[in-house]
């Protein structure tokens, strides 16, 4: 376990030995000296190694699996993963999820069109067929790790003048929307998963069949107009959405 600080306990602390243990690892993969895909020494080893017994390694190796640090792999052992990025299932934009979790954002566009809505993009936004809305592919990346890629559509006649590929890489779409006048309320959403295709693959600099988590989103302002047609993937592995919902 390449970690430069070797792990130090106070065993007269009353905090407990496991979550010494589980801090300090998580601080060697936070400070990056455990990076993903690297493996954690073995229970047996750390046992060994820091005098303690396999059910307090096992604790501490608990700890790091639920808050997304590692993984268990057969044949393997326990390996450092990307941790995801967790958001809030609200109408607030990713670019500022990413803000929020301490990742710093970065937008890659790929393409940017102004075209007849088709037909199902001009169901969903409840516009007459021909209606021209901008078209903006991105890859949003978290640390220069790409994260998602992003198809949104906007009806164009919400802009005093189309945006620029250097705005959309700049700033959040929501934000843009905004300083247009929009007031943005509320949306509907629909999350799922599949296995993502090359391309997608490709984009993401992920294995082939990785798992992504997909999300449609179409976004109202206060009057109830359909303002934006969001079609989003992101890597399961990396990202999550975390939502309260009322009990009945």
């Amino acid at each position: 376990m390449p970690i430069k600080d070797p792990i130090s306990l106070d065993r007269d602390s009353p905090i407990p030995l496991y979550f010494q243990i589980a801090q300090q690892i998580e601080a060697a993969i936070e400070g990056g000296d455990l990076k993903p895909g690297e493996t954690i020494s073995s229970e047996f080893e750390l046992a060994e190694l820091l005098g303690v017994s396999r059910p307090t390694i096992r604790q501490a190796i608990q700890q790091l699996f639920l808050k997304g640090y590692v993984v268990r792999r057969r044949g393997i052992g326990t390996v450092v993963i990307h941790r995801r990025i967790h958001r809030s299932a609200s109408t607030s934009s990713f670019f500022d999820a990413l803000v929020a979790s301490g990742r710093t954002p970065r937008t890659e566009v790929l393409s940017l069109t102004v075209e007849p809505a088709p037909n199902d993009v001009a169901r969903a936004l409840l516009l007459s067929n021909g209606t021209l809305v901008l078209s903006v592919t991105r890859i949003r990346y978290a640390d220069d790790e790409p994260i998602a890629l992003m198809m949104n559509h906007i009806p164009t006649d919400i802009f005093d003048s189309v945006p620029t590929k250097a705005q959309l890489e700049g700033e959040s779409l929501y934000s843009l929307i905004r300083r247009h006048g929009i007031e943005l309320d509320y949306a509907n959403q629909e999350i799922a998963a599949r296995v993502a295709t090359p391309k997608e693959s490709n984009a993401l600099k992920s294995t082939r069949g990785a798992t992504l988590l997909t999300m449609s989103r179409t976004a109202y302002d206060t009057t109830g107009r359909a303002i934006e047609l969001g079609r989003h993937v992101y890597l399961a592995d990396r990202y999550s959405f975390e939502m309260t919902l009322p009990i009945h």
